[in-house]
Parts: structure tokens; C-alpha cells; sequence
């Protein structure tokens, strides 16, 4: 039996059903060919590879990609991601505080809403800048170009990873707080060192 996952014929997902003729048994297990599922995920992460051969790809999952940028190199990236595969928004940002090796890392999980294609698609962009012992957001080096320009919907979710973990985003048209007072003079909450005041 074939299920097909997209209307496109290249792209459908082949699940095989296999009845055990043990003990008469009519138990159906279910195969699926991993290949024909990774297609167009291999086809979007072998694109990136080529255009930008310094990039990461860390995992390929059906309907998941992983890409590790610089930071020097994420306009550029998001940009070919954008116009080149039909990624056309940014569904969420999400940040990670990193002390051992004195990083943050944020993380952009694109989607498209325009190409059917890749509806179910999620490609988790990643960065890395450098995280501060002392942070003084903005006046600091944990900094990051906004995708602002790039991707319009990440204008809140790089607001909140901006007073969450202190990653200023350079060419951001509102690096303010979001949900913190505008009066905070703790370090961001999200960093791993942050405690809470009387525990």
C-alpha cells in the first residue's frame, strides 16, 4: 500500500504493510522507505551545503533540518533559505545559554506558508555569539544581526531573547524589554547563573 503525504508524486512517503504467516498471526507491521521520506529534505539541506560549504548540517529528519551558521554569515544564509527554498517566516526563536563555552546560542525554526510543499517543514537555524560573565545588554559582545529585515515575524521573539538571555540583534528597529519591567537590573533571567532572589 502507498500513502501518499504530498500531492507531489516525487515526495510521497511508501509505507509497506507486511502480514506475519506465523501461527496463522495477522498482525501488520508497517516499513517505511526512509529514502523516498528524505527526499525533499535532502534536496533543501544538500542546497545550503552547496551555496554556503562552511555551514553545519547537523541532522535531517523527515520534516526537520538542522543548520549551523556563523554568526557572519546568517544574513546571507537566511536570505538564500528565504528567496532560493520558499521558507517565507519564522515560526518561533528560541535562545540557549552556553557558560561553559561562553556562548549563546539562538535558534531560528523557519517554515513556509506559501509553498505547499513544505507545509510540514520546520529548518531550525542556529547561531552562536559570544555570552558575557558581566552582561550589559547592547553594550556588550553578545550581539547578533537582526533577521528582522529578512523575516519580519521574528520582530517580538528576538525582542524577548534580547531581555531574556542579552543577545542584542544589530539593525533590530526595537531592542526594549518586552515582558520584563523596564526597570530590571538583574542579569537576564533565562542565563544559567540567574538566581532567584531569597532561594
Amino acid at each position: 500500500m502507498y500513502v501518499t503525504s504530498r500531492k507531489n508524486q516525487a515526495n510521497e512517503t511508501k509505507v509497506s504493510d507486511e502480514m506475519s504467516s506465523t501461527n496463522n498471526s495477522t498482525d501488520i507491521k508497517k516499513t517505511e522507505d526512509s529514502s523516498a521520506v528524505l527526499e525533499l529534505e535532502n534536496s533543501l539541506s544538500d542546497s545550503i551545503s552547496k551555496k554556503f560549504p562552511n555551514v553545519e548540517i547537523v541532522y535531517v529528519k523527515p520534516n526537520r533540518i538542522r543548520v549551523n551558521v556563523k554568526k557572519e554569515e546568517i544574513i546571507d544564509v537566511s536570505s538564500f533559505i528565504r528567496d532560493e527554498l520558499q521558507f517565507d517566516h519564522a515560526e518561533s526563536v528560541s535562545g540557549v545559554d552556553y557558560p561553559e563555552d561562553k556562548q549563546i546560542e539562538v535558534v531560528y525554526h523557519l517554515g513556509s506558508y506559501t509553498d505547499p510543499l513544505l507545509s510540514k517543514q520546520i529548518l531550525a537555524l542556529a547561531t552562536r555569539t559570544p555570552r558575557e560573565d558581566v552582561p550589559h545588554p547592547g553594550n556588550d559582545n553578545t550581539k547578533l544581526p537582526s533577521l528582522r529585515d529578512i523575516f519580519p515575524s521574528v520582530l517580538f521573539h528576538e525582542r524577548e531573547c534580547f531581555e531574556m538571555l542579552g543577545v542584542y540583534f544589530d539593525g533590530h528597529p526595537d531592542n526594549r524589554r518586552l515582558l520584563l519591567p523596564e526597570d530590571w537590573a538583574d542579569i537576564p533571567p533565562l542565563r544559567k547563573d540567574f538566581a532567584i532572589k531569597g532561594r
